[in-house]
């Protein structure tokens, strides 16, 4: 049978494979690792992870970097960890009676990187405070900011007109634990590495869970007035949100 369109079944049998998804899992939070890396985390020998790893390169899921002798891979782009996101959404099921109860589960569905920005109940509690405020509008399928949205990334020192090729500046992202929007897109992603950068929010070694500082937390509330991460009961906006068209 032939078809016109893309190979779908392509890609879901690249993503099918438990090795393969581990590893593509453990490249989620947007940093390179190398084969040795990902062999270990998708608990296979190395040389079927390289089998695993050339398949993924030529589905185009993964790039990789040479640095010296060392080879380090990475997803090819947002929109694989955004297909990826989609995945584990679906892939959650019923989540009152599926989610995971460990102390790593609840480390991810408090604050976690997906890909580039924040997700969790950060990146949700993020998101609900912009909309509350009445700093975002819907634009183009994804979020415009305001004036005083513009303003605010501004004082955290983050231009608002920086754009990244034809990526969105902003749009919604449905997170997989919480089952609702966090912030995703260029100016998202320039966010986070703000935070990285200035110490508001610290990387967990061997993990997508990040940490909230204490200063971290005091510039977002001063910045965004209503901004809370710690519980879901927490998160709800002062008015609805609207409902968006996730890209």
């Amino acid at each position: 049978m032939s078809t016109n369109g893309p190979y779908l079944a392509e890609i879901a049998h690249l993503m099918g494979d438990p090795a393969r998804a581990n590893m593509l899992h453990a490249l989620m939070d947007g940093r390179a690792l190398t084969a040795k890396e990902l062999a270990f985390l998708a608990g296979v020998a190395p040389q079927t992870a390289s089998g695993h790893l050339a398949k993924l390169m030529q589905g185009g899921l993964l790039a990789v970097a040479l640095q010296g002798r060392h080879r380090y891979y990475r997803l090819a782009g947002a929109e694989v960890a955004q297909a990826l996101e989609g995945l584990m959404v679906l892939a959650g099921g019923d989540t009152a009676r599926r989610r995971l109860p460990s102390r790593v589960g609840e480390e991810l569905s408090r604050a976690r990187t997906c890909y580039d920005h924040f997700a969790g109940r950060l990146g949700i509690g993020i998101h609900d405070a912009l909309v509350a405020g009445g700093h975002l509008n819907i634009a183009d399928g994804g979020y415009g900011l305001t004036g005083s949205g513009a303003a605010i990334f501004g004082e955290l020192g983050i231009d608002p007109a920086r754009k990244t090729g034809r990526r969105a500046g902003l749009r919604p992202c449905l997170d997989w634990s919480e089952r609702r929007p966090h912030l995703a897109g260029s100016l998202a992603a320039a966010l986070a590495c703000r935070c990285f950068e200035m110490g508001w929010v610290l990387r967990r070694k061997d993990s997508r869970a990040v940490t909230l500082t204490e200063e971290g937390r005091a510039v977002l509330a001063k910045a965004l007035p209503g901004f809370r991460c710690d519980a879901p009961e927490l998160l709800s906006p002062a008015v609805p949100a609207p409902a968006p068209a996730f890209a």
